[in-house]
């Protein structure tokens, strides 16, 4: 945007300079302080809410704190996206999206994310191991085609708010309980039978379970997967999650971290991992959330949640109370 004839004598005098000609014959012009109206401020929000108004030829200023790019039509995320650094909002909602790059997590200042009306069918675990597990506080995957989420989902410690509406999701993560600081969670019309039993440790202030096909919990008819005697496998995994003896892949094959992580805890509080039973019990949704919107149309707002028992002595204890309750 310079002035032409000023960038010719600029562009002269640098020539003669490298020259070695003496600065006292160099045709150099008196250095006059820019005006504030003349400098133009470093741009930090962008707004494109159509495919005629993308940028197909020029860069995004990578001074960009919020970017929007919705209906535009996008079949995947711009590379030139991945290069702002010190973007903070992201929003890619209304697109045809339907994979999202690893090099997402290289967004270290991401904190929300809106992928809302997408066409994703999953969810990468790398992005959750990414750098996104400090700063990612906001992400909306509403109206996608989801089943299901990974399990490192719950390393995205940060998450405050989430968003899964119209999805299929057939679960949830079975460490969901990690997300501490999650306070808002919705996952309306979805195709969820039932909540992981690590749901019971949210603390959540809004929770919207509208519309899921949760079956009727039934503790008398429970799912037995127990192997007696115990396996020395499962005797090991046991005494090192209940005595918390520290672990790794360092000293165990990847596979026995990944099983000891998503280890089941009893009622008695000993954990279990592939000998076990396992029930689902009903659980009124306001012991996690300070508001709950009804689950159904009938008024409800109790959910079935499973429960797992790692011996026939700690079931039938429980068999006792709750026929006894009842």
């Amino acid at each position: 945007q310079a002035n032409a004839s000023d960038l010719k004598t600029f562009l002269s005098a640098l020539r003669l300079a490298h020259q070695g000609t003496d600065t006292g014959v160099l045709p150099l012009s008196t250095l006059v302080p820019a005006k504030n109206s003349e400098v133009e401020k470093p741009k930090t929000k962008m707004t494109i809410t159509s495919r005629r108004d993308y940028p197909l030829t020029k860069s995004f200023p990578y001074s960009l704190e919020h970017l929007q790019t919705s209906y535009c039509k996008l079949a995947r995320v711009d590379t030139r996206v991945l290069c702002l650094k010190k973007l903070r909002k992201l929003d890619l909602s209304h697109n045809h999206i339907k994979q999202l790059p690893a090099t997402l997590g290289d967004l270290v200042c991401l904190q929300e994310l809106d992928l809302h009306d997408n066409h994703l069918e999953s969810f990468s675990g790398a992005l959750c191991c990414s750098s996104l597990q400090k700063s990612l506080q906001f992400l909306d995957l509403s109206q996608n085609r989801l089943r299901a989420l990974p399990l490192e989902f719950c390393e995205l410690r940060g998450l405050v708010n989430v968003k899964l509406d119209d999805n299929e999701l057939e679960r949830l993560p079975c460490r969901v309980g990690q997300l501490s600081r999650l306070r808002f969670l919705s996952a309306a019309r979805n195709k969820l039978p039932f909540l992981p039993s690590d749901f019971r440790r949210l603390s959540l202030e809004n929770l919207d379970l509208f519309g899921n096909p949760f079956e009727q919990p039934n503790p008398l008819v429970p799912n037995i997967q127990l192997k007696i005697p115990l396996t020395l496998s499962e005797c090991a995994a046991r005494a090192t999650i209940n005595h918390r003896i520290p672990y790794g892949c360092h000293l165990l094959p990847s596979h026995l971290c990944e099983d000891l992580g998503v280890a089941k805890t009893c009622q008695c509080g000993s954990a279990c991992l592939s000998s076990f039973i396992q029930i689902t019990v009903t659980m009124n949704l306001h012991h996690v959330a300070h508001t709950v919107v009804l689950v159904d149309n009938m008024g409800g707002t109790d959910a079935p949640i499973l429960c797992y028992f790692c011996s026939l002595r700690c079931y039938s204890q429980f068999l006792d109370r709750h026929l006894q309750s009842n």
